[in-house]
């Protein structure tokens, strides 16, 4: 596993967006790991959760895009701390773009804030989590309605590893449906072998009892 992805793991914990016990999602599943990208609240964090995007957006898309969509709301400052680190690490001037959930009828008028889209513009959705996929089938007609861009790739902070509509998971399936390539910052994969069993600032995140529920919530949910 590569660096930044341990560094990022240990990074949500300090945050308190990686979260073990019992919760429910949006999709209503009963699960017993949660992240919640709103606890991201600082400059600081901010800047290095944009860091950590972008060296996965490099990894998995290089720089051959246009545009960094974030749909409201989460993902405004997603797009926003992304391309601004795109910049400073890889020296690409990658422009954003992003929705308004209420079409704005003065002033700087329409859904979109940031970058107008134009024909041609090549888009990488960047999203907090995708756990059933019905985030993009929001997203993409926004981008279609404003003329022939191509959206291209999503990124995510983590892969939930989970069935999305179907068996197989909810990035697996956005792939297929709709053409993008997707990847993520981390997977729950990479989550549970970095921290099991494993002391951090002094104490194990991961141990037996709750490996044993996350290996339960897999047998129910997990994708094929």
């Amino acid at each position: 596993m590569e660096a930044y992805k341990q560094e990022f793991i240990e990074f949500m914990i300090d945050c308190n967006v990686l979260k073990f016990g019992d919760f429910v999602t949006k999709s209503g599943r009963k699960t017993p790991f949660f992240v919640n990208t709103g606890f991201y609240r600082t400059g600081t964090q901010l800047r290095r959760l944009g860091e950590y995007y972008a060296r996965a957006i490099m990894d998995k898309f290089g720089m051959d895009f246009d545009v960094l969509f974030g749909p409201a709301y989460k993902g405004i400052p997603l797009a926003v701390a992304a391309s601004m680190a795109i910049s400073e690490l890889y020296g690409k001037d990658i422009r954003y773009c992003a929705n308004r959930k209420e079409v704005k009828d003065h002033g700087d008028k329409g859904i979109l804030l940031g970058s107008p889209l134009a024909d041609g513009d090549r888009v990488v959705i960047i999203e907090d989590v995708t756990t059933a996929g019905t985030s993009i089938l929001e997203t993409l007609p926004i981008l279609r309605a404003q003329g022939q861009v191509n959206p291209v790739g999503l990124v995510v902070s983590v892969d939930r590893m989970e069935r999305g509509q179907g068996t197989r998971s909810a990035l697996r399936e956005i792939e297929e449906n709709f053409g993008l390539s997707t990847t993520a910052i981390v997977t729950m994969a990479e989550v549970v072998e970095h921290l099991y069993n494993r002391e951090y600032k002094g104490r194990v995140v991961i141990d037996n009892a709750l490996k044993e529920a996350i290996d339960a919530y897999y047998c129910q949910y997990g994708a094929e």
